[in-house]
């Protein structure tokens, strides 16, 4: 079956991250909706697509009523919810970039339009669709663990990732932005809820904006790093975007639409210094949940690792299982046998694979091969269990995490 799709925002993860596999795996890409015109005629160029395919706006683009067979909306944080429910209201399947809102009660508004449409919202929580993952979740089903009682998870973001994206990004200030725990950390969440199979009950949390602050600037810093004279610092833009693939991410969101980088460092956000830029999102925070059926798990999501990765330890009452992402390594203990298993798994590829699988896993359903990767109601789960940390890192309190309706 052939499947058409749209691209509401051709940013990275519109453009160079979903267009670009669905295009790979089959679909057609056959309209594209983005602001910016040079961003968009180099989309456009990709998928030989002509300017009566491109729209500026999304009203446009809507007014001519339903012409795919489903949409990819990735617009920015603040602007996901409105398309959806246009989306949905012209029958459109959905896949909807994370996180899917800033307000709480907009959950219960998007579960409410599709409860009433025919399509159906798929949300891009791609760590379930990885290999590495969907390896711990079978030593999870197998019963080697025993009955799980805890996890302990952390997302290692890195230096310099966190400098990119919650420093000079699109994330650096909540609002417009999601805060750091939803928009960093929603995929976490989603595994902590994927592996306790229960919905959460009470969520705890503490975090704070630590170091990237004027008064923690090295004397003589400049506000961008090409007129900088301090040396060593490690969150020099000119070495961070000098240093990689000029070809792939995260270089290409700066030259995108042709961009010369140097003139992105020179006059655009990415080339500020980190210590007087306008970012107020936390840089290191901890999470705790308690789920339904009395697992309880850890987060820990911090800026100040060396690496970008992921490690994990679930424990069960007959077993403990270990694992790090980046070098796909899984390690279960047996405690009954005293055995220990140890395997490696793919991790490569965007978000260890999971970009491409999930993908795929979202064109499989639209083909009707297969149900809907994660149905929409347990995907949110992950959204009330970061905006009921962000209120409890916020007020020092243990908040209850609301029953969707």
């Amino acid at each position: 079956m052939s499947v058409t799709v749209a691209i509401l925002g051709c940013g990275n993860r519109g453009a160079d991250v979903y267009a670009r596999h669905l295009a790979a795996q089959g679909a057609r890409v056959t309209h594209l909706v983005d602001p910016r015109p040079a961003r968009l005629a180099e989309v456009a160029s990709r998928h030989g697509l002509g300017p009566e395919a491109c729209f500026p706006g999304e009203d446009a683009f809507f007014a001519l009523g339903r012409v795919a067979d489903a949409v990819v909306i990735a617009t920015p944080d603040d602007a996901h919810v409105a398309p959806c429910l246009r989306a949905l209201a012209l029958g459109y399947d959905v896949l909807l970039e994370k996180p899917v809102c800033l307000e709480e009660a907009d959950l219960e508004r998007l579960l409410a339009a599709e409860a009433a449409a025919r399509g159906r919202v798929t949300v891009c929580h791609v760590l379930r669709a990885t290999p590495f993952f969907r390896r711990v979740r079978e030593a999870l089903e197998s019963g080697r663990l025993g009955r799980l009682v805890g996890v302990t998870h952390a997302e290692n973001v890195s230096y310099w990732h966190y400098a990119h994206s919650y420093v000079r990004g699109n994330w650096r200030a909540s609002p417009p932005a999601a805060p750091f725990v939803l928009a960093k950390a929603c995929h976490d969440l989603d595994l902590l809820r994927w592996f306790a199979d229960a919905p959460p009950a009470r969520v705890s949390s503490e975090g704070a904006l630590h170091h990237f602050r004027p008064e923690e600037a090295p004397p003589g810093a400049s506000d961008r790093c090409v007129t900088c004279p301090v040396v060593d610092c490690p969150y020099d833009a000119r070495v961070i975007y000098g240093t990689r693939d000029p070809a792939g991410w995260p270089v290409t969101v700066l030259t995108a639409g042709g961009v010369p980088l140097s003139e992105a460092l020179s006059g655009g956000p990415y080339g500020r210094c980190v210590y007087h830029a306008d970012n107020d999102v936390v840089s290191h925070q901890t999470v705790t949940v308690v789920f339904a059926n009395g697992v309880t798990a850890g987060l820990t999501v911090s800026a100040f690792t060396h690496n970008n990765t992921r490690t994990l330890r679930l424990l069960g009452t007959h077993g403990e299982l270990r694992a790090q992402m980046e070098r796909g390594e899984i390690e279960v203990h047996d405690f009954r046998t005293g055995e220990v298993e140890r395997v490696v798994v793919d991790a490569g590829g965007n978000h260890g694979g999971g970009d491409e699988a999930l993908v795929a896993a979202w064109l499989a359903f639209l083909r009707g091969e297969a149900g809907v990767p994660t149905p929409l109601a347990e995907s949110l789960d992950s959204h009330r269990m970061a905006f009921a940390a962000e209120r409890a890192r916020r007020r020092g309190t243990v908040e209850g995490v609301a029953e969707k309706g």
